[in-house]
């Protein structure tokens, strides 16, 4: 499941329990991710999940929901 598989990421990459990796945890407010923390955890989920994710688009991923949907979207086309 994507979630799974990206909740893994979050929890390595961020550094944060995995408790609090929810899908509608905020990645700035309830992850405490900072921008750099956003652009490298990005660059993660390319490489893991095989996608390409547009600048334009990275900016609007703000939730963890939002990223699944992304990925799901991604996957698809």
């Amino acid at each position: 499941m994507i979630f799974d598989k990206l909740k893994k990421i979050i929890v390595q990459d961020l550094g944060v329990d995995e408790e609090i990796v929810t899908l509608d945890a905020d990645l700035i407010s309830d992850l405490g991710a900072d921008s750099l923390d956003a652009v490298e955890l990005i660059m993660t989920i390319e490489d893991e999940f095989g996608i390409t994710v547009a600048d334009k688009d990275a900016n609007d991923l703000k939730t963890v929901k939002q990223i699944v949907d992304y990925i799901e979207k991604a996957k698809k086309e």
